[in-house]
C-alpha cells in the first residue's frame, strides 16, 4: 500500500534539539510511518525538500484566535509562518463558558457569538462550520466567566458564583481544557483577589492542567506580579505559565532578568513554571484598558500607534503624536475622542514600550516559548505579529543575531510547547507522531509584515503539513481544514 505523502531529501530537525540529519519523511493516516529512509514504493504525494529543513509544526503558545478559528477557519495568517497548532483561551477571555446570542463577551473575543455553552458544543460548532486548519487547545478565561457570573462588578463574588465559576472551569477541563487563564489588568478580572484565582485554580491543579496568566502589572510592579502568580501555582497545585513576559515602559527595562531569576528559583523549588514572549518592541491590544479615560497618561500617548479604530478609520496606522500634532491638540484631547466615540471601546492599539535588550534575555531562557499575542482583527493595520511572529525569530534572532542556534528554537516552537500544553503525540518528527510538519529554508525565512503594512505573509516557508495533509505549499493556502480542537493530554479525536 502507497504511502500518503513523503518528503525526500529534507534536513530534518526532530524537534527535541538535536542536531539536524539528513532523511526522508514518510507518512500514512496522518501518522509519520517512517524517519530517515523512506520506501522506495509509490506514494500519493511526493515533496522534494532539496535540502530544505523539514521540523515538526510550530506551535503558537499566546493567540487569540478563538474568535478566528470561527470567523476564519482557514487560519491563513497563522499557517503560513508553520504553525499547526494554537492555544486558544488566553488572557482570561475564551469562547468557553458561553451565554447563546450574549454579545457581551467583548474583550479580546472580538463578539464572538454562538450557540454553544461548554467546550464540546463550541468542538461540534467548530466542526459544522466545515473544520480548521490548524490544530488548537483552549484555556477557560477567568475574565469570561466572572462576568458571566457577576457582570463587570467591584467586588468579591459570593459563595454562589465562586461555586459556578468552579463549576465551569471544572467542566472545560473534563472536556478537554488545557488550564485557566487570567488577565488581571482587565476588567472585570483586575478586580478579583488573589484568593479568588487560587480558589478557581484549584480544580486545574488537580487535574494536572495550566494557570496561564496575563499579570496583574508587567510594568514597575512586575516581581510583585511574578511573586502572585507562583503563589496561585503553589498553592492550587497547577502548572504557571507566564504569558508575553516583558518590562514594560523604559524605567523598568531590564527587571526581566530579576523576574526570571524569581522563575528559576521556583523551579530549583520544585514548581513548575514556563513563560512566552513575542519578538516585538511594541504589544497590542484593546487601547481602553489602559487608559484613564478621564485623566490619559500622555507619557502612554506618545509611544501609542492605532491600529484599528472603529470611530475613526482614518487615524489607522498613525502615531497618536502624528494625530495631535495635525490637529493642533492634546494628546490626551485624542485619547478622549477616540475612546469616549462610539466603539470607542472596540479601538487596537499598538504601544512601543519594550526593550529589544530584553526580547534577547526572554529568548535565551531555556523554558522560554513563542506566542504571537495577536489579535485577528484583519480590519486597520494590526501589528505585524499577528503575520510574521515565528518566522521572525527564525530569521532575526537564529541567523541574523544568533541569539539562540536553530535547533533550539525550533525546540521551543515545538516539543516544549507540545508536552507543555498537552498535545499528545505531536511536537516531534518521530514514527508513530502526528504529521504536524513544515518545510522551510533557513537560510531565507522572514517575516515580510511591517507596522506600516502587516498583512503580509512570511517567505521561506514551503509546506506546511497537518495531520499529514498539505495546508500550505508555497505561498498558497490549499483549502485543506484537517486541524482539530484539541484534548488536553489525551488522544481523543
Amino acid at each position: 500500500m502507497p504511502a500518503d505523502l513523503v518528503i525526500r531529501n529534507a534536513r530534518i530537525l526532530d524537534g527535541t534539539g538535536a542536531p539536524a540529519f539528513d532523511g526522508d519523511v514518510e507518512v500514512t493516516d496522518g501518522r509519520i510511518t517512517s524517519v530517515g529512509t523512506a520506501s522506495a514504493g509509490p506514494a500519493t504525494t511526493v515533496l522534494d525538500a532539496g535540502g530544505q529543513v523539514v521540523s515538526p509544526g510550530f506551535v503558537d503558545t499566546h493567540t487569540h484566535d478563538d474568535g478566528a478559528l470561527v470567523a476564519h477557519p482557514g487560519l491563513e495568517f497563522k499557517v503560513a509562518q508553520g504553525c499547526t497548532s494554537l492555544v486558544v483561551g488566553n488572557c482570561g477571555f475564551s469562547a468557553i463558558p458561553n451565554r447563546p446570542g450574549d454579545a457581551s463577551a467583548g474583550g479580546l473575543l472580538g463578539g464572538l457569538v454562538g450557540d454553544w455553552e461548554d467546550l464540546a458544543g463550541f468542538r461540534q460548532a467548530l466542526q459544522a462550520n466545515g473544520g480548521i486548519a490548524a490544530n488548537a487547545v483552549t484555556l477557560v478565561g477567568h475574565n469570561t466567566m466572572r462576568q458571566a457570573a457577576m457582570g463587570t462588578e467591584r467586588r468579591e463574588p459570593t459563595d454562589a458564583e465562586l461555586a459556578r465559576m468552579r463549576g465551569w472551569v471544572e467542566r472545560a477541563m473534563e472536556q478537554g481544557a488545557c488550564g485557566l487563564s487570567t488577565g488581571l489588568i482587565y476588567v472585570p478580572g483586575r478586580w478579583s483577589a488573589t484568593e479568588e484565582v487560587i480558589a478557581l485554580a484549584e480544580p486545574v491543579g488537580a487535574r494536572g492542567g495550566i494557570y496561564a496568566t496575563h499579570m496583574r502589572n508587567e510594568a514597575n510592579r512586575l516581581l510583585e506580579a511574578v511573586t502572585e502568580a507562583l503563589r496561585v501555582g503553589r498553592e492550587s497545585g497547577a502548572a504557571v505559565h507566564i504569558s508575553h513576559h516583558k518590562a514594560a515602559g523604559e524605567p523598568n527595562w531590564g527587571k526581566v532578568a530579576e523576574s526570571l531569576a524569581l522563575v528559576d528559583e521556583a523551579n530549583a523549588a520544585g514548581a513548575d513554571v514556563t513563560l512566552d514572549v513575542y519578538p516585538y518592541t511594541a504589544g497590542s491590544g484593546r487601547m481602553i484598558e489602559y487608559f484613564n479615560v478621564d485623566d490619559p497618561s500622555e507619557d502612554l500617548a506618545r509611544v501609542i500607534r492605532l491600529a484599528s479604530c472603529p470611530a475613526f478609520p482614518e487615524y489607522e496606522g498613525k502615531m497618536l503624536v502624528d494625530i495631535a500634532a495635525a490637529e493642533g491638540t492634546t494628546l490626551a484631547a485624542v485619547v478622549q475622542r477616540i475612546l469616549r466615540a462610539p466603539k470607542g471601546d472596540r479601538t487596537i492599539c499598538i504601544h512601543f514600550i519594550i526593550d529589544e535588550a530584553d526580547i534577547e534575555t526572554n529568548l535565551r531562557h531555556p523554558r522560554m516559548m513563542i506566542g504571537s499575542d495577536g489579535i485577528p482583527d484583519l480590519k486597520g493595520k494590526p501589528h505585524p505579529r499577528l503575520f510574521g511572529t515565528m518566522p521572525r525569530v527564525l530569521a532575526e534572532y537564529v541567523r541574523a543575531r544568533h541569539v539562540i542556534p536553530l535547533e533550539e528554537a525550533v525546540r521551543r516552537m515545538t516539543s516544549l510547547s507540545c508536552d507543555r500544553f498537552g498535545l499528545v503525540d505531536r511536537g516531534r518528527v518521530e514514527v508513530g507522531q502526528h504529521a504536524d510538519l513544515v518545510v522551510f529554508d533557513p537560510d531565507t525565512v522572514a517575516d515580510t509584515a511591517t507596522y506600516d503594512d502587516p498583512k503580509q505573509e512570511p517567505v521561506g516557508v514551503s509546506w506546511v503539513i497537518v495531520n499529514g495533509r498539505v495546508a500550505y505549499d508555497h505561498g498558497r493556502s490549499t483549502g485543506e481544514r484537517a486541524g482539530r480542537l484539541l484534548h488536553y493530554q489525551q488522544e481523543i479525536d
